[in-house]
């Protein structure tokens, strides 16, 4: 299941998500059953679904699943994917073959930016694709980074690490880094998946 954006309005003094692709028509307010008419400073308000496509992203931490945007909350028990994106949008991850470069894949995606919208970090790509050359993240060392717990992780967050430190910046931890940024965001995509599968399922969700 993709998920999308809702769209958030009130009315008979209760709020209301619907599907932000639904008809202006199906937008019916549960208390009355009526199509809201808004004027302007009333208009629907429409809420981003927290997952977003990774190959949009320049310069970030990216987290996936292969079971799509399900496989991201909490609740589930999946295994997740991360990787860096590149100026372009093209995604490196770790994996048993070795660094991947993928065009496709990431749309449903998890997103930490690493660099703050309008600027840049000089050499970003020829500084990713230094670190993906080197011997920790071949094949034959996948094993061997698994046992240590590192894997796809281990890789983002190494690199993340050594562009910090190229800029006069103490690294990061794991710990801090799942907890302060990764975390909170899984938890987002978990309270809008319930969120989104109730207006799926019901048309509407209200408080």
């Amino acid at each position: 299941m993709e998920l999308g954006d809702l769209l958030r309005f009130s009315h008979c003094g209760k709020t209301v998500l619907t599907a932000a692709d639904a008809a202006p028509t199906d937008r019916r307010c549960p208390e009355c059953g009526r199509a809201p008419s808004f004027s302007l400073a009333e208009a629907p308000v429409r809420v981003r679904s927290p997952v977003a496509d990774g190959h949009r992203t320049r310069c970030c931490f990216l987290v996936t699943s292969r079971d799509g945007a399900e496989g991201l909350s909490e609740e589930k028990d999946c295994e997740l994917h991360v990787g860096i994106s590149n100026s372009e949008g093209v995604v490196l991850s770790y994996t048993a073959s070795g660094v991947q470069r993928q065009q496709r894949g990431w749309q449903q995606s998890i997103v930490v930016p690493l660099v703050a919208p309008g600027d840049g970090i000089p050499h970003w790509d020829e500084e990713l694709d230094r670190f993906a050359a080197a011997d920790a993240w071949t094949p034959h060392r996948f094993e061997e980074q698994r046992e240590f717990g590192s894997c796809c992780y281990g890789f983002a967050l190494g690199f993340i690490n050594r562009m910090l430190m190229s800029q006069g910046k103490q690294p990061i931890s794991r710990e801090r880094f799942t907890s302060d940024l990764v975390l909170p965001r899984v938890r987002a995509v978990s309270e809008y998946l319930a969120l989104f599968r109730h207006v799926r399922r019901h048309g509407y969700w209200t408080a």
